[in-house]
C-alpha cells in the first residue's frame, strides 16, 4: 500500500473481532519497523510492552476507573492485541550529557519540550499506520492518572517510564466509522497552515 493510501485511510477503530488474532509475522513487523521512528539525539528512549491474550487481562483488570467512558471501552477490550508505549527520560538525559551534545549538566529545564515522549509518539503513530498497511484496525489511547499506578504495578513497569498511550491492534468489527469524527470536522490547511509568521494565508512556494 502507498504511504499516503495509508494515511488517508487511517482511522481509529473502536471495537475488535475477537475471534481474529494478530498473525505473528504481521506483529513481528510492525515492532520492527516502528523502530525507525526518530528519536533526538537517537537516544532510543523508549520501551514497549505487549500484551496479548491472557497477558491482556491483568491490565485491563487495572483500567477500571469508573471515569472510563464505557460506551467504546467494551469493543476496545475485543483487540486481541495491547501494545504499552513507555518513554524513558533517563536515557534523553544521559545521551545530552555526551561530548556532543550541549546538556552535560543533565538537568530536564533545557527541555523545552519532553522529546523523550514525543518520540515514543512517533513511534505510535508509525505501529498505526503499519497497522493500515497489514489491513489492521488500530487505536491510541491514554492511561488515565487515577488508573497509572495499577497499571504499573500489573505490568511491573518501573518508575523511570513513562506511560505515553496504548496502541489496540486487531481486525475491525465496526461496520461505520465510530467517535469523534462523527461530530467534527477536520480542520483544513488554510485553517491551521501559515506562511511566513503566524496568520499568514499558507501559499506553498513554486
Amino acid at each position: 500500500m502507498e504511504l499516503t493510501d495509508a494515511i488517508r485511510k487511517r482511522r481509529m477503530i473502536r471495537n475488535y473481532d475477537p475471534d481474529r488474532q494478530v498473525p505473528p509475522d504481521v506483529l513481528a513487523e510492525i515492532a520492527k519497523l516502528s523502530l525507525r521512528a526518530p528519536s533526538a539525539g537517537f537516544s532510543q528512549g523508549w520501551d514497549f510492552v505487549v500484551l496479548q491474550g491472557p497477558d491482556r487481562d491483568p491490565f485491563w483488570a487495572a483500567m477500571a476507573s469508573e471515569n472510563w467512558p464505557g460506551s467504546w471501552l467494551a469493543g476496545v477490550r475485543n483487540a486481541p492485541t495491547l501494545i504499552v508505549c513507555l518513554s524513558d527520560k533517563s536515557t534523553y538525559l544521559k545521551r545530552y550529557q555526551e561530548k556532543d551534545k550541549p546538556f552535560q549538566d543533565g538537568q530536564e529545564e533545557h527541555w523545552p519540550v519532553f522529546y523523550w515522549d514525543v518520540d515514543t509518539g512517533m513511534a505510535a503513530m508509525l505501529m498505526l499506520l503499519l497497522a493500515v498497511d497489514a489491513d489492521l484496525g488500530a487505536l491510541f489511547f491514554g492511561v488515565q492518572v487515577e488508573d497509572l499506578p495499577a497499571v504499573r504495578s500489573a505490568l511491573a513497569i518501573p518508575e523511570d517510564r513513562n506511560i505515553v498511550g496504548v496502541v489496540a491492534l486487531g481486525y475491525s468489527a465496526e461496520k461505520k466509522p465510530t467517535g469523534s469524527p462523527r461530530k467534527r470536522a477536520r480542520r483544513g490547511v488554510e485553517e491551521v497552515f501559515h506562511s511566513g509568521r503566524f496568520g499568514e494565508p499558507f501559499t506553498p512556494a513554486g
